[in-house]
């Protein structure tokens, strides 16, 4: 169970960067576009169970209230990340959508980060990254479960660097 105010993180509980990376080819704007997206400036101070309750709330939330549509049927174009539309949006879309939320809500913009992954049946995804204190745990649009980054079967490709979110990072790939 995460969220409890005495969890400990351990060796391997949060995502490692081991290189500067490129930014995906949607997110090279990102900054430019939504100056929260890369903000690092620390906010309200809460606590971790607090935390955990706003956390839950708004990736329900936001997954209950987008639909997944496609950047080629909305956009005509391969990739463009942007907050949903009244049509709803794809997984950058909604990992977007939830960061935007959270932040709004009093949440560290520090501890929000979107990755980039290949999911089980290895297609491109990308989910947020919470970094509580027990670890990092994944927000996703395919289940409202939070699960710990190594739970979720995912190849870890890229990520928001945690020190400088306008820039990305390589990580640490799980097999």
């Amino acid at each position: 169970m995460f969220g409890g105010s005495n969890v400990q993180a351990s060796e391997g509980s949060f995502i490692r960067a081991v290189a500067a990376s490129p930014p995906p080819s949607g997110a090279r704007q990102l900054c430019r576009q939504y100056s929260w997206a890369c903000s690092s400036k620390a906010s309200l101070s809460l606590s971790t169970q607090q935390e955990m309750q706003i956390v839950h709330r708004v990736n329900r939330q936001v997954n209950a209230t987008t639909r997944e549509v496609t950047d080629q049927s909305q956009y005509r174009t391969v990739e463009r990340w942007a907050l949903p539309t009244s049509r709803g949006g794809d997984c950058e879309d909604f990992a977007l959508l939830k960061k935007r939320d959270l932040i709004r809500a009093g949440i560290d913009p520090s501890k929000l980060l979107i990755a980039t992954v290949l999911d089980t049946r290895r297609r491109a995804h990308a989910v947020l990254v919470y970094r509580s204190a027990g670890g990092d745990l994944i927000l996703d649009n395919l289940t409202n479960r939070i699960k710990h980054w190594s739970s979720t079967r995912y190849l870890f490709l890229r990520m928001q660097d945690p020190r400088q979110p306008s820039n990305w990072v390589g990580v640490y790939r799980k097999s």
